[in-house]
Formats: C-alpha cells, structure tokens, sequence
C-alpha cells in the first residue's frame, strides 16, 4: 500500500510540475498554435491530477511540489525567457520538460511493478500523452514559426 502511494504521489507530482511550468510559460506564448498546444496540454494534466485524487479518495492529501521546488521552477522559467521568447525557444523548453516528465514514468513503470495495476496503467497513460506531445511540439523547432 505504501508503495502504490509512492507511484501515486510521483505520478500526482509530475502532472503538478507541467502545470505550474504550462502556467508560467503561456504568457510568454505569442503564436496560436503553440498557445492552442498549451491549452490542450493543461487540460490533459489536469484531468490526470484530478484521477489522482479520485484514486485516492477522502484517506489523505496528495503532496504537492514544495514551495521552493515552485519558486525554481518559476525563476527558471522566467530567466530562461527574459531574452528569447521566440517560439522555437519556449517549444524547446516545453519539449525538455516533457521529456522530464517521460523519463520519470518510465523510472517509475520499471520501480513499482509491483503496484496496483490501475495505477501502472496511469502511469502508463500518462507516459504515451507527454510522448503525444512531444512528438507535436516538435513541429514548433522550425526556424521561422513565429
């Protein structure tokens, strides 16, 4: 049971930390396909934070990022972008948190075998939508997108 909470709280975590980098970048985002992406991607995590919660009921809070993990991510959100917020280099940064957030699920598919099979198959979930994305982001590298 401690374990199944674990792969839940870093499955919750992971959703909480593409929020809050989706949050922080989409007002920097001037084209509207990349905001439209944005959008969709919110939309997505969302509804996977909220499976989480479902999942584990009224029993306990699920814990969120801490406020300094919060207050990096948003300062290096913010420095990363005070020169160049083209597209291409906000797609580039959406893509490397992507691909952050793919790694963990699959660290984590191969650390908690042993979990409940619904939240294996979440986590599975989870991993196959941030490759969605990646593979869409990807179109915005081109050179003159904006």
């Amino acid at each position: 049971m401690q374990r199944d909470t674990e792969l839940l709280t870093s499955i919750y975590q992971n959703c909480q930390t593409a929020i809050q980098s989706i949050n922080d970048i989409e007002p920097e985002v001037k084209n509207k396909e990349l905001r439209a992406e944005l959008r969709e991607e919110l939309s997505h995590y969302t509804e996977f934070s909220k499976r989480c919660e479902q999942i584990l009921g009224a029993k306990d809070d699920l814990p969120d990022n801490n406020i300094f993990e919060k207050a990096r991510l948003w300062t290096s959100i913010k420095m990363t972008t005070l020169f160049d917020k083209s597209t291409r280099h906000l797609a580039e940064m959406l893509l490397l948190g992507t691909v952050m957030g793919t790694l963990q699920c699959y660290k984590d598919l191969s650390d908690y075998r042993d979990c409940d099979h619904d939240l294996l198959t979440l986590c599975g979930d989870l991993q196959k939508m941030e490759e969605d994305h990646f593979n869409y982001l990807k179109m915005f590298l081109q050179k003159n997108i904006d």
